[in-house]
């Protein structure tokens, strides 16, 4: 195994908060893997030995009824406070006694001191009297942290300071202690709510955004010393019950495995990623929706639309100008509705309209608008919105480009599987990645951010199945477009399957009229294949109406788009 702390043997690391929960995990795992020497700083008393009502007494609620009894025997009266704390001494000392055990067990040695972070004058007597034991401090992993969550306007002055102190005067005083030229490590626990913020966490937020700006400015003046703030999510810990995770989970947020967690403490201290001062060990943190107002409110949304600004249009280039993908419009349109509501996610979209598309030519126009019109609202469930974006031509005229209606939901349904997938190989189109969009035998005119269709596995008279694999681009490049719950890019690429079939049967081709009923399930991947399931229901000279299905190989439906009409055009026009 390579080495992840420098001359580990002689490595002496301070773990503030490190004696009980998570941090002791991690240092436990640390230990494990790199057998250094650990000091570890905690507020709870080490009973050096116990009670002898408590001796043998493993279950919580003997334990109660036991030191209930023992203040009986001494004449006092328990009380409900009087026993939790005399239960909290007794089970922290013994998760002290077990995190230092299985330290010593892997190797590496342990001690631990009783010292608040805040205490300026004991922790540096403490820890003086301790370097003189093991030698000088080499490594400092903060972990250290109170809470006090409360809405803003029910804080007090008490609370602030209560979870300020620990995470940043703590992170002083434990500076103050050693020598920063001889600091070969300083690892900050710090949180997504102070990356993301969190509903009822303003001080926990400010608290650990310093520490995440404490860690670029000390990588900064000490640059040799490996500096980094992890920015840790939930854990799967005993303080998450199974109710937690369902909420959690619920909002979107994941919950980090003890085993994994600990790992990624051991991978960030491995020399390969010694450049980086802030990691994100977790997702952001979506607040539980706001009750909603029964009043059906609207609203305008205006929007500047330059080229420079989105450059992915170069690669959306029809009849010598870029336009508009239509996907990129109704992106628009559900990100607005969603920005509206936090907590409510996309569901459906349907009779989306393309009116008149957007061109970014000497036509474009100076602003457009987007109109937003509730149209119901079910409290807790879902919320429709009417949408249309327009904008004024220079006649003084309204002209409308698209128009929907969207639907968001509290809670997604589960995602359904597509029972006719075939990923059989036919050999009949063999015509593979960018060679559909260079040929011409198909007329895709798409540049490189969107010609993603690996490969046809199958056609037919009435289906086309196709391997996608859709290469993210950066957000420059995405530009007033960002790829969200729903991804207009991946979208955009499972119509060319029809674009595709249209040619290979009848040499024509087609652009987008109508999407009647477009649904999301799931979030379709970047960097890795999926499919696209194109069924024909009709076709007329003049039109052609189809399904396109997004699934995984096993089935699972990303999301769908039920009977969209498309216009034959031409094709000399797309030239």
């Amino acid at each position: 195994m390579t080495q992840t702390v420098r001359d580990y043997p002689s490595s002496v690391f301070v773990v503030s908060g490190g004696a009980k929960g998570i941090t002791a995990q991690c240092t436990i795992k640390l230990a494990q893997q790199q057998p250094c020497r650990f000091i570890l700083l905690g507020r709870s008393e080490l009973l050096a030995i116990e009670p002898d009502f408590a001796r043998d007494c493993l279950e919580d609620a003997a334990l109660k009824k036991r030191i209930m009894e023992n203040l009986l025997a001494q004449g006092e009266k328990p009380t409900p406070m009087s026993v939790q704390k005399i239960f909290n001494q007794i089970t922290s000392s013994r998760e002290i006694k077990r995190t230092l055990a299985a330290i010593e067990e892997a190797g590496a040695k342990a001690e631990y001191i009783s010292v608040d972070v805040t205490d300026t004058v004991a922790l540096q007597q403490k820890l003086g009297a301790a370097v003189e034991r093991l030698g000088a401090i080499t490594g400092i992993i903060h972990g250290a942290g109170n809470l006090a969550d409360k809405l803003i306007e029910k804080k007090t002055e008490q609370d602030f300071e209560k979870v300020y102190t620990a995470k940043v005067q703590g992170l002083e005083n434990l500076l103050s202690c050693v020598n920063p030229q001889q600091l070969q490590h300083l690892v900050l626990f710090s949180s997504v709510t102070g990356f993301y913020g969190n509903i009822g966490q303003t001080d926990y937020a400010i608290a650990n955004e310093i520490l995440n700006k404490s860690a670029q400015l000390m990588k900064q003046y000490y640059p040799k010393t490996h500096v980094v703030a992890i920015n840790w999510g939930g854990w799967d810990s005993g303080m998450v019950t199974p109710e937690l995770k369902k909420a959690f989970a619920e909002r979107g947020i994941d919950i980090i495995p003890v085993d994994v967690g600990t790992q990624m403490l051991v991978n960030e201290l491995h020399p390969a990623y010694h450049e980086t001062t802030q990691v994100v060990m977790g997702n952001a943190i979506t607040p539980p929706p706001a009750p909603l107002d029964p009043q059906l409110k609207s609203y305008r949304i205006r929007r500047r639309m330059t080229l420079a600004e989105n450059p992915f249009l170069h690669d959306h280039t029809i009849a010598g100008s870029p336009v508009l993908p239509a996907t990129c419009a109704m992106s628009w349109m559900i990100n607005a509705c969603e920005e509206l509501y936090p907590g409510y996610r996309y569901l459906r979209c349907q009779d989306f309209k393309v009116l008149k598309g957007i061109t970014f030519n000497e036509h474009l126009a100076s602003e457009y608008i987007m109109e937003v019109q509730e149209v119901t609202k079910t409290d807790g469930e879902t919320i429709e919105f009417q949408t249309k974006i327009h904008s004024i031509n220079p006649k003084g005229k309204i002209q409308y480009h698209f128009s929907s209606f969207i639907k968001l939901v509290r809670k997604m349904p589960a995602i359904p599987i597509y029972e006719s997938v075939d990923l059989t190989e036919d050999n009949i189109i063999t015509t593979r990645g960018k060679d559909f969009y260079q040929n011409g035998d198909s007329s895709l005119f798409h540049g490189p951010a969107f010609q993603k269709i690996t490969r046809v596995l199958n056609v037919s008279p009435t289906k086309l199945t196709a391997e996608c694999y859709w290469e993210e681009i950066t957000p420059q490049q995405q530009g007033q477009f960002p790829v969200k719950w729903h991804n207009p890019y991946t979208n955009d690429i499972s119509t060319q399957s029809l674009w595709i079939w249209l040619s290979h049967y009848h040499q024509e081709v087609c652009l987008p009229g109508q999407l009647t009923h477009s649904e999301q399930f799931a979030l379709t991947p970047c960097n890795k294949a999926f499919y696209v399931s194109c069924e024909i229901i009709g076709k007329t000279d003049s039109g052609i109406t189809a399904n396109f299905i997004l699934h995984s190989r096993e089935g699972e439906i990303y999301s769908r788009i039920l009977g969209a009409k498309a216009v034959i055009w031409p094709m000399k026009l797309l030239k």
